[in-house]
């Protein structure tokens, strides 16, 4: 199976936008995939329980359904820490989603492990 490594910056302001990679993500996981995401930019506010429970997409569960599914799955959630503290997103909101901090170095290792690369 495939190392597929994915990147997103959708967050609050588009729901739909902001649940694919949670969606494609458990997809591919559930097929045996190995995935790993990272949030940048407005994407890390999803840390956010009180945000993720409040997003709701059109055709698909809340955000925070699909996060928790993407942690039951196994998939690795990295929010990127300079966007998470401009935005005020601490490392407790990001401990508590069970997602880790991601630096620059870790986004270079994401992408020198994956065979695949999905980004929006």
């Amino acid at each position: 199976m495939a190392k597929i490594f994915m990147k997103s910056s959708w967050g609050s302001d588009n729901p739909t936008n902001a649940e694919m990679v949670f969606g494609h993500g458990n997809a591919l996981a559930s097929a045996a995939h190995e995935v790993r995401i990272f949030l940048v930019g407005e994407a890390v506010t999803l840390a956010r329980l009180v945000v993720r429970e409040n997003l709701i997409p059109v055709g698909w569960p809340s955000v925070a359904e699909q996060w928790n599914e993407s942690i039951r799955l196994g998939v690795r959630i990295e929010c990127c820490g300079a966007c998470s503290r401009a935005r005020g997103v601490s490392e407790k909101d990001i401990a508590e989603a069970d997602a880790l901090i991601g630096t620059p170095d870790s986004f270079v290792e994401n992408v020198e492990w994956s065979e695949k690369i999905i980004a929006d």
